[in-house]
């Protein structure tokens, strides 16, 4: 599913290079389940916005599903998100005056898809917050927040799931609903990788792999 080989990001800060990943290698299969944990400034946020297509890297080749990525324009690239990747985030990134079934919808309206209501409310149905699916954001607690988030990220069914800080703004309780919820659509075959700094979060990936100064120091498997 995802191959990287020697990653490197670097940003200009002026004349300053600053490295954000230092030749990276990375093999994720289908049905993965991963955590990537480091201390601030370790370079994760990089790399996730590197694996989802957010951001190019400087050096390197990035396989995703067989395809190479790293030197794709932005329409390209664009495509790629739209197909292969649902995102999720910490602050959820829904749009207020919009109601969750609405939110849900965006992708496929990016992507001018057909039946487009009917897949949003069957997302919607999926992470079982279907009565709550006229409300905004506003009316609606953090954890139900966070699934609609999840079901607009798997409405285009995507083979990956990508999610920076998925718990980060919710409480224990919630927290670990929204990981056993991860943990079953992995169950069920969906590629994930997530970005976290709890320890017992990433308890429920099957692989965490720890970064410091933009490279792999270590991985852990369970």
């Amino acid at each position: 599913m995802i191959r990287l080989e020697g990653i490197g990001k670097i940003y200009h800060l002026g004349s300053i290079e600053v490295p954000a990943l230092v030749e990276v290698s990375l093999a994720v299969q289908p049905g993965e389940f991963v955590a990537i944990m480091g201390p601030s400034g370790s370079g994760k946020s990089t790399m996730l916005n590197v694996l989802g297509c957010l951001d190019r890297p400087s050096a390197g080749t990035y396989l995703l599903d067989d395809i190479d990525v790293s030197h794709m324009n932005d329409d390209q690239l664009a495509g790629v998100r739209n197909k292969k990747i649902g995102f999720v985030f910490q602050s959820f990134n829904l749009l207020p005056r919009m109601t969750a079934l609405m939110n849900v919808e965006l992708p496929l309206i990016y992507g001018a898809a057909k039946n487009r209501k009917e897949r949003a409310e069957k997302a919607i149905e999926a992470v079982s917050i279907g009565k709550r699916s006229h409300h905004k954001p506003s009316e609606m607690s953090g954890g139900e927040q966070q699934r609609v988030a999840i079901a607009r990220a798997l409405v285009n069914d995507p083979p990956l799931i990508l999610a920076d800080e998925p718990t980060g703004n919710l409480d224990t309780v919630t927290s670990h609903s929204i990981m056993e919820f991860l943990q079953e659509l992995n169950r069920n075959g969906r590629t994930i990788v997530i970005v976290t700094h709890e320890e017992d979060i990433a308890s429920y990936t099957k692989r965490t792999i720890y970064l410091r100064d933009g490279c792999i120091i270590q991985e852990k498997l369970r």
